[in-house]
């Protein structure tokens, strides 16, 4: 459901950037002599030549279409150069799509706050480098302003021909214009150099839409291309959405859209402006009526996320008509092979961006053999997601395998899968710093007082510091009391000095496992001196580490945890890095295996009382 947000206080300069056709640019960069040929990139499919996914602009003038496959593409132009996208496991290899869409962000979010849309598109918050040219070298100042940015069609002002081009030149340097059109004319000449540095140091042409909010920005890139930038001042607003069919905005595409026609006669967006709010709101709810009376005005507050990576990362491929996977066999086989590919995705995100994904995710399309409840869709199910290939591939066979049974119900005389995705997501940073286990589960402590964290007070060692996360399942320090009560911060503070204190100079700064697990003290030395627990004032938090184990005195009582007891095949479900560490404590320990207890993350690093 649409959720309305009002438009941001103060004037913004928006920038939608679209690359041009942009697979094929890739691939015409590979091949340089396919420039200025009819070209498409065939999606890997033998089937009628394959699917169609990207058109040039040379193909486009004989009338091929992305809609088309490959033999029909061939008959409407039959000089037209068919590309296949690389192949890897027996689906489409993206990745050198992925990475030509890097090149082009890295060098436009130099200039503003970036956030990737998808593979080819880019949305820019221009506004503070807008401001700050205004102030500095505003248009009226410049002599001899960029080709590029006089090229731009700037709505309600005319075309590219000569009188187009003074036309513009006059609109960029009017001196008496309002602070918010001044603003856009400098975000104009800012996306016109941005591009031009993209044909640069990339080959890639693009197209862009630059106005005061997403909305506006996103209407205007595709209006005119490729390799130019559309332009849209307040004043054209009301002019730009009067003829702009219902369906060609975002979100009215599907059954909203459907609705404004049959209920209210709505075909343009300009239609909606002859409905009040309060009507918009009775037909179609508060969020959704107020939603549509702004976009009718133009009117939009959603911001430029600071997002260059993406939020989740995700494997699919689509088995259609006699193709369907009727087996689980067949099931297996292929999520193994997009389990394997969103391990190497997922693992390549930690290396490079130190980033950890939580949640793994399965969707898939299904049909039983039966009549029986066509419209009953397959489940999605999701589960918490561990690192390593065999473990991907392990859990998404549970999930699908949970989601059949749903699916399936009491009928089980058939079924047929069409498609299938895995998907990663809540994809988090690791805390910055040296890694180390503690720092990789650890959150921000809320819960120690209502006044401020632990990281407040000794923020020159954060680890000190932990709070339990149901989806990593890591202990915290309210779990070291038998009623779950969380120790005071005075303790906390007294613990950690003490722990400070006993730390050699060589170790200071260093965040590790080990520093948590172990400390100089022998726990035997100190169990000598615990104190009565009804004494308050003699009563602290302090834990007692050795190399071989860790005990916390809490309320009279000890609990420990050995290294001898962790099992060693469970730290393979942790990133590369953390295992590095944690299995040169447990080679230090050189402690026989005796653990007798069930293998989980959780069991080896929580306090369980030893029995």
């Amino acid at each position: 459901m649409p959720i309305p947000r009002p438009d941001r206080q103060g004037d913004r300069v928006i920038a939608h950037v679209d690359m041009d056709c942009f697979y094929v640019q890739v691939e015409q960069r590979k091949q340089p002599e396919l420039r200025g040929l009819p070209t498409a990139v065939v999606q890997y499919n033998e089937w009628k030549g394959g699917a169609l996914i990207a058109v040039s602009y040379e193909a486009r003038k004989f009338g091929v279409k992305r809609s088309m496959r490959g033999d029909e593409a061939k008959m409407v132009c039959p000089s037209i150069h068919l590309v296949q996208v690389p192949v890897a496991r027996g689906k489409a290899d993206l990745n050198s799509y992925r990475s030509a869409g890097s090149e082009v962000v890295s060098i436009l979010s130099a200039r503003g706050r970036c956030e990737r849309a998808s593979i080819d598109e880019v949305y820019l918050d221009l506004t503070d480098a807008a401001e700050t040219m205004l102030s500095e070298s505003p248009p009226e100042a410049i002599e001899d302003i960029d080709e590029e940015a006089l090229k731009s069609h700037v709505l309600g002002i005319t075309g590219a021909d000569v009188d187009g081009l003074n036309n513009v030149r006059r609109w960029l340097c009017q001196s008496d214009a309002v602070h918010k059109d001044k603003l856009l004319a400098c975000g104009t000449i800012i996306v016109a150099q941005l591009r031009d540095e993209v044909l640069r140091k990339t080959e890639f042409t693009c197209s862009a839409g630059i106005a005061h909010n997403k909305m506006l920005a996103k209407l205007a890139s595709g209006m005119h291309k490729p390799a130019q930038q559309t332009i849209v001042p307040s004043s054209a607003v009301t002019n730009l959405l009067a003829s702009l069919p219902v369906k060609k905005m975002k979100q009215l595409g599907g059954k909203l859209g459907s609705s404004l026609h049959d209920d209210l006669g709505v075909n343009t967006v300009g239609d909606l402006l002859q409905f009040s709010e309060e009507k918009l709101q009775e037909r179609y709810g508060v969020n959704t009526g107020t939603w549509l009376w702004n976009i009718a005005r133009g009117i939009s507050g959603d911001e430029v996320e600071g997002r260059i990576l993406p939020k989740s990362h995700g494997c699919g491929k689509t088995f259609p008509g006699p193709r369907a996977l009727k087996t689980s066999s067949c099931v297996e086989h292929w999520l193994n092979q997009l389990c394997e590919e969103l391990n190497e995705r997922v693992q390549s995100d930690l290396e490079q961006n130190k980033r950890v994904a939580n949640t793994l995710t399965l969707h898939a399309t299904a049909h039983k053999a039966s009549d029986i409840q066509l419209h009953k869709k397959f489940p999605s199910k999701s589960c918490p997601l561990r690192y390593g290939r065999d473990k991907i591939q392990e859990d998404a066979k549970k999930l699908f395998d949970s989601g059949l049974r749903e699916f399936l119900g009491s009928h089980t005389d058939g079924w047929r899968v069409t498609s299938l995705s895995v998907i990663a997501s809540k994809i988090l940073d690791i805390p910055s710093g040296s890694c180390s286990i503690l720092k990789f589960f650890q959150g921000k402590s809320q819960s120690i007082t209502s006044g401020g964290s632990l990281e407040d007070i000794l923020d020159d060692d954060p680890s000190c510091s932990t709070e339990r996360d149901d989806e990593h399942k890591v202990f915290s320090y309210e779990e070291c009391s038998k009623d779950g009560g969380a120790p005071s911060q005075d303790g906390l503070i007294n613990t950690v000095c003490a722990q400070k204190k006993s730390i050699k100079p060589k170790d200071k700064g260093k965040n590790s496992i080990l520093k948590f697990f172990s400390s100089i003290d022998a726990p035997a030395k100190q169990a000598q001196n615990v104190p009565n627990s009804s004494d308050p004032q003699g009563y602290d938090d302090r834990r007692h580490c050795t190399h071989d184990g860790i005990s916390l005195r809490r309320l009279d009582d000890l609990w420990t945890i050995r290294a001898a007891d962790i099992d060693p095949s469970v730290v393979d479900e942790l990133p590369l890095e953390i295992q590095q560490e944690v299995q040169g404590w447990l080679r230090s320990s050189k402690r026989p295996h005796n653990c007798t207890r069930r293998s989980s993350l959780l069991n080896y690093f929580s306090l369980d009382k030893p029995t």
